[in-house]
């Protein structure tokens, strides 16, 4: 019980949430450094998504092993957990990444980026509105979109975004984005009954493996496998077992919402790690940048302080009238 009141607590879900932001943060400018590395193609979606499924089927290995070390037993689905991981790789890693790869194809980066940033706010759309789970009040409303326009202020440049749409480009990204909402929901749900360590070492497994047989059918290709590549290869499977590991921990013991809405700092968390590992430095303290951090912290403040004063004035109300 103790193990669960810290989780639920404020303070550690945003210290928790934010080192998996930070992870994923990183991501965007170690896969761009990883393409270069392998010499895969920005064109290449084959190669991208063998890449990717190599990743998560990695990321699945580590999970499992650190899991099964940390509990001192071999962690394995039963017959029960079986389904729910095969749910969860399809939404979470399969159906997620090869609608985001095949979208961002045939969009702008600018309108992919944006798009993949509603992802808090669907997440929390389809916990609310289609599981039931929580919810939808005003605060999470109001926080979402003011964490949304932290993400559009990130990403939009001087020239604007046109608004020129493809059913294979930004509406494959919206899939993919809605696919990731679903696997959020699911994980909440399913990490009730099931150990969420056990559920995301797996379901990485699976979808890699998809993913890799994927790859394969496309022609996709990974070569260039030096000491370098390798471990740039190993730490974005580390950062995405450890990252997903972290967040169904949380799902498992807060409400969607309260840990959804930190992934608005994702894209902000990205644009800065990319100006001091790929040299952009000029970039990161961009005018726009700073707004678009402004107002996604301004964001989580609205989902996770007035939720907390309403719970604060119904136990003082409890109290007073229990005296």
């Amino acid at each position: 019980m103790k193990r669960k009141n810290i989780l639920q607590n404020t303070w550690v879900v945003a210290a928790l949430a934010l080192v998996c932001c930070a992870l994923w943060g990183s991501a965007f400018p170690c896969i761009k450094i990883g393409y270069e590395m392998f010499s895969i193609g920005s064109d290449a979606a084959g190669s991208q998504i063998l890449f990717a499924g190599y990743r998560f089927a990695l990321a699945g290995v580590l999970t499992i092993l650190f899991g099964s070390l940390l509990q001192r037993k071999v962690l394995f689905p039963n017959r029960n957990a079986m389904g729910k991981v095969l749910k969860l790789s399809l939404t979470q890693t399969v159906f997620q990444y090869l609608f985001f790869y095949i979208g961002l194809a045939h969009t702008s980066g600018v309108k992919g980026a944006i798009i993949v940033g509603t992802n808090s706010l669907a997440a929390i759309l389809i916990a609310s509105l289609i599981f039931h789970q929580e919810k939808l009040t005003v605060p999470k409303t109001v926080g979402c979109l003011v964490g949304l326009a932290g993400v559009v202020a990130a990403n939009l440049s001087g020239s604007g975004m046109d608004f020129d749409l493809h059913w294979n480009g930004e509406g494959f990204v919206l899939l993919s984005v809605i696919s990731y909402a679903c696997s959020s929901a699911m994980m909440k749900a399913y990490a009730q009954d099931e150990d969420p360590v056990m559920l995301s070492g797996y379901q990485f497994l699976t979808g890699g493996v998809v993913m890799i047989a994927a790859g394969f059918f496309m022609g996709g290709k990974v070569v260039g496998f030096t000491v370098a590549s390798t471990g740039m290869l190993l730490y974005l499977a580390f950062l995405s077992a450890v990252a997903y590991t972290l967040w169904g921990i949380l799902l498992k013991y807060n409400p969607v919402s309260k840990v959804a809405i930190y992934g608005f700092m994702n894209p902000v968390i990205g644009v800065l790690l990319s100006a001091v590992l790929l040299g952009e430095g000029e970039q990161a303290f961009h005018i726009k940048n700073i707004l678009a951090l402004i107002l996604v912290s301004a964001g989580i403040v609205i989902v996770n302080v007035f939720p907390l004063r309403r719970d604060r004035k119904k136990v003082r109300t409890e109290k007073t009238d229990t005296e």
